[in-house]
């Protein structure tokens, strides 16, 4: 199903690219595309994208709309993509000496189509994280980011950050968030060109080492405005269960060493979901399956994630598209925000956006499956919520005391559903500091700690109220929640079922000190 470009990277989509608006009349034939010439030139063309945008799916909720009613500081859930790939995927002929850029060999979507179907599927916020390549960092600067510019100005109701899908030196592909800017543009120039594995041209075989990874780490950690890295599909090329490939969980360590408020986690639910909806695999992960869509190291209860938790790291997982191509033109994919969505609480804003992606006020779900979820531990009245830590004192009283409030969307979901939660587990660990085997990817602690079905779901205005305590806590740890749709105890090995019908929802974790 795959095959490699000159440059590398496969294209996974199995038949020719289409022109991006064809693809989304495809997908809505009532909406009434304007021509490719004139998206491309974004000359003359607001009406005619308005009312493409109007004739396209209503979301379940508007983006960027307050889905809590315990909010402070003006923020809200907010939903996005960070790994969303334009026409600027695209292939270089390496026989040319600059090497030549053709657009759309890899993805096909002009970056103001991805911007508008973002909108349509309700992302207040969304990224743009297009294939590097030898002397990509070029075609970055000088084709792209004035496209991004352009679609600013047209869509100004999503944030759309400037970025790319960073070739990370020994790694499979990562997240390259750019903070919002002035110069952002020489930014991204800047680590693509010094850093990116295949950005030289000639090939530099040293670009591509462990060593390199830290380096360009360390630069990152040192910038005035500091970038977000964040790993993608990162069992992708693991051959078994536990059996990784590219990614492992040493580097995982050392990258978080070298820049722990840069690199903070990896993509819980990978892109290409659509896959079995045209006979392939969910997230495009050929040798071993995705669990409920989610990669293995986020789904296995005591796996690499908890490992990684139980030694006290901030490290928090995403959901996101990799939208190529639809999967209504044969493509693996769905449009941005019409399957998963990352969820992040701030305000409507470039920075306080990335600030709760960099300290993990984050939720992530599938298909619609909840419009919010506040998890809150709390101890003789101090009160945590995901991404923070709750001091215990030791004493007569050492129960935490741990809520968990979702909310159910208001409208259906990208396949005309409208899911329903059937269970909700409470997953505890302990944190017990630094591994001495840097490869560690289990935590013996970790468990399902309770299970609560609809029965136990208790109403509250628009939200439903779990309550549980956790009993004489006396050691430190952490708490985190996942919900689904399904009747699985855990989630199994995914096949070709329906994507639709397989839908799970993850929090991250709230840690628990005790002094």
């Amino acid at each position: 199903m795959s095959h490699a470009h000159e440059d590398g990277h496969s294209h996974e989509h199995g038949q020719a690219p289409q022109d991006g608006w064809e693809a989304m009349e495809a997908a809505d034939p009532k909406a009434a595309p304007p021509s490719r010439r004139q998206l491309l030139k974004y000359g003359g063309v607001g009406a005619t994208l308005a009312a493409a945008s109007a004739a396209l799916p209503t979301p379940a909720f508007a983006a960027g709309s307050d889905t809590s009613s315990r909010r402070s500081g003006g923020r809200a859930w907010r939903a996005g993509d960070h790994h969303i790939h334009s026409e600027y995927s695209g292939r270089f002929d390496t026989t040319k000496n600059p090497p030549t850029f053709t657009k759309g060999a890899d993805a096909v979507y002009p970056i103001v189509a991805n911007a508008i179907m973002a909108k349509s599927f309700g992302l207040a916020w969304v990224m743009c994280t297009d294939h590097g390549g030898p002397t990509h960092s070029k075609v970055n600067l000088e084709l792209a980011y004035p496209d991004l510019l352009k679609s600013r100005d047209l869509v100004p109701e999503v944030l759309q950050f400037w970025g790319m899908e960073f070739d990370a030196p020994q790694m499979d592909h990562h997240t390259l968030m750019i903070p919002r800017r002035n110069n952002e543009a020489q930014l991204l120039y800047d680590l693509e060109s010094r850093y990116a594995k295949l950005d030289a041209f000639p090939s530099d075989p040293s670009r591509d080492t462990e060593a390199k990874m830290v380096e360009f780490l360390n630069y990152a950690d040192n910038m005035a405005s500091k970038p977000l890295v964040i790993a993608h599909h990162a069992s992708r090329s693991a051959t078994g269960l536990g059996v990784w490939g590219q990614d492992t969980p040493r580097e995982f360590r050392n990258n978080q060493d070298a820049a722990p408020t840069v690199y903070v986690g990896f993509e819980g639910a990978p892109g290409h979901q659509a896959g079995p909806l045209n006979g392939g695999a969910r997230g495009a992960y050929g040798n071993y399956p995705t669990h409920g869509g989610y990669d293995q190291m986020t789904a296995m209860v005591g796996g690499l994630w908890d490992s990684l938790l139980g030694e006290g790291r901030k490290w928090w997982i995403t959901a996101t598209s990799d939208s190529h191509v639809h999967w209504t033109r044969g493509g693996s994919d769905f449009w941005p925000g019409e399957y998963s969505k990352t969820y992040v609480d701030a305000r409507q804003d470039y920075a306080d956006i990335m600030d709760g992606l960099r300290t993990g006020r984050i939720f992530v779900t599938t298909g619609d499956l909840i419009a919010g979820l506040d998890v809150t531990a709390s101890h003789a009245g101090r009160v945590a919520t995901v991404g923070q830590t709750v001091t215990v004192k030791r004493g007569r009283d050492n129960d935490v005391e741990i809520e968990i409030r979702f909310k159910p969307p208001q409208g259906k979901n990208g396949n005309g559903d409208r899911p329903r939660v059937n269970r909700v587990d409470i997953i505890a660990g302990d944190v017990t500091g630094p591994v001495t085997n840097r490869d560690a990817a289990a935590n013996a602690t970790t468990k399902v700690v309770a299970r609560y079905g609809t029965g136990d779901f208790r109403r509250r205005g628009d939200e439903y109220v779990i309550r549980h305590t956790l009993r004489d806590v006396t050691s430190k740890g952490y708490v985190r929640v996942r919900g689904t749709s399904t009747d699985e105890i855990e989630p199994a090995a995914d096949g070709l079922e329906s994507p639709w019908d397989d839908l799970w929802f993850y929090s991250n974790p709230v840690f628990i000190d005790v002094t």
